[in-house]
């Protein structure tokens, strides 16, 4: 049996060799992640491990898993160790090999295996590490099965059972690119970026998206866990721009960009415009519900206001359910309302029956986004970005705050925000139309203009939205209002303070 992990340990001494570390801080929300080396080394993973498994048959689920893992240099040792602790607590392993996210997902379907453990950290930087997991499809944990997760490992309550396997599944690759594929085909011609960020999508999306008759140019598609040009995250500017100047000298109709593990999608138009990935969901919207009546759709609060006050899905009988961020929330939430589809400004897009199994794809949101240009051959993505409304919005701010306060930070700054509109005060000089408080504090003006600031689930950072429908001056108001109360707070870091 693995001694009880220790939370700080020095590498390169005997200890460290001996002993697993895990720091407590790397259980979210809704995922794990740590600085490897630094927050946990490898027993620490061996730890995770028997700890999911135990914690698998404590729930009384059937004790098999699909594990998959990223293109990063370090990430299937960190599988490996994975594997190890799952193996001792009982746990037939069958290991997809390299994978997507959404392949780990999709081999549970495939496989019909319950539960699933992706070795991934996603967009965030190397040096990196995490693991996505769940025990019910299509489903990924949420804040009760971390925490039970937390104390199992923590506490050392981890238990050794017979049983353990490990089965190696070959083709799964090609399996999930026939799947995704299935049934699709397009009538009008399309030229598509394809841009990786050389992370694990680019063995993914150019051959599934050839595969459609589509005119690909693969972009930064050479696997590279390095990331020579810039971090595989399509929220981040560096790539977007990136993609803009591919879509200008090809002339292309769309850029498509993957983020590290694949299950996020970004976009920028054939004018080279970047279009936030909330503004996507509401063209989607639009399409789908114009399809399915009365369609059900769950957006994060971080997602523009046009879900509740774009004419078309009104005339189309849309609904719309504004929740928690966070991929595990939306995909939870879609699921328990049979929501048509749940988007993130992140990118994270959900699709359920017809259209998908309930998890977040990028390969399936961009085959959406495609279907829907398909369908308007008339139109450009430019001209429905045209379309919408205006609005002005800030891009996502990421103020650092240390993983161990900011949530009482986060607190602090909704009860300065609930207290202001219970005692009727206001914000921006108007009046306060509403404050949603299901994650972090969303308060919004008469005139519509909003601001979040909430917790990040996966980083020691705030995060922080402003959107106005009425003027660039509004939202720059909006923004100095949140800030000054964050001003309040010292153990905010410093950022870009101007929009």
């Amino acid at each position: 049996m693995l001694p009880k992990p220790s939370v700080q340990l020095k590498s390169n001494t005997l200890e460290y060799e001996m002993t697993p570390l895990v720091k407590p801080t790397g259980f979210r929300e809704y995922d794990a992640r740590w600085l490897f080396e630094d927050e946990i080394n490898l027993l620490g993973i061996q730890a995770l491990g028997q700890g999911l498994g135990t914690l698998i048959r404590e729930m009384g689920k059937e004790p098999r898993i699909v594990v998959g893992h990223d293109f990063r240099g370090y990430s299937i040792s960190i599988k490996q160790a994975l594997t190890v602790g799952l193996m001792t607590a009982g746990i037939e392993v069958n290991d997809i090999g390299l994978a997507l996210s959404p392949v780990a997902y999709f081999a549970q379907f495939d496989l019909d295996i319950p539960c699933v453990a992706m070795v991934t950290a996603s967009h965030n930087e190397n040096g990196w590490t995490g693991v996505k997991m769940g025990v019910a499809k299509p489903l990924t944990f949420g804040p009760d099965e971390m925490g039970r997760l937390k104390e199992i490992v923590l506490n050392a309550e981890y238990k050794e059972a017979p049983g353990g396997a490990y089965k190696y599944i070959d083709g799964m690759r090609e399996r999930y690119i026939a799947d995704v594929t299935k049934g699709v085909s397009f009538k009008r011609k399309m030229k598509v970026i394809a841009a990786c960020g050389n992370g694990t999508a680019g063995a993914f999306a150019p051959e599934a998206l050839e595969r459609l008759g589509l005119d690909v140019i693969p972009m930064d598609a050479e696997l590279d866990h390095t990331f020579p040009r810039y971090n595989p995250n399509p929220e981040d500017m560096e790539m977007l721009h990136a993609m803009q100047e591919a879509v200008r000298e090809h002339d292309a109709d769309v850029a498509l960009g993957f983020d590290g593990d694949g299950d996020r999608c970004g976009v920028v138009d054939d004018e080279g415009e970047e279009i936030f990935a909330d503004k996507i969901g509401v063209l989607i919207a639009r399409d789908l519900s114009a399809i399915h009546e009365n369609a059900q759709f769950v957006v994060d609060v971080k997602s523009t206001g046009l879900f509740v006050t774009d004419p078309v899905l009104q005339a189309n009988g849309a609904k719309t359910e504004y929740w928690k961020t966070g991929h595990s929330y939306i995909k939870r939430k879609s699921h328990e309302m049979g929501a048509l589809a749940g988007f993130e400004k992140s990118g994270h897009f959900f699709f359920n029956k017809p259209i998908g199994r309930g998890y977040d794809d990028g390969l399936v949101a961009a085959i959406a986004l495609l279907q829907m240009l398909d369908r308007n051959p008339d139109k450009k993505i430019s001209d429905m970005r045209k379309s919408l409304a205006k609005t002005y919005q800030s891009p996502t701010m990421s103020p650092h705050c240390a993983d161990e306060t900011k949530y009482g930070v986060v607190d602090k700054i909704v009860k300065t925000f609930v207290d202001r509109a219970e005692a009727g005060g206001e914000i921006i000089g108007q009046k306060i139309r509403d404050v949603v408080t299901v994650n972090g504090v969303r308060i919004t003006a008469e005139d519509g203009t909003w601001g979040l600031v909430r917790a990040s689930s996966n980083k020691p950072e705030l995060v922080v939205v402003i959107e106005s429908p009425t003027s660039e001056e509004n939202m720059k108001k909006m923004f100095a209002e949140l800030n000054a109360v964050m001003k309040e707070h010292p153990e905010i870091g410093e950022y870009n303070q101007t929009i």
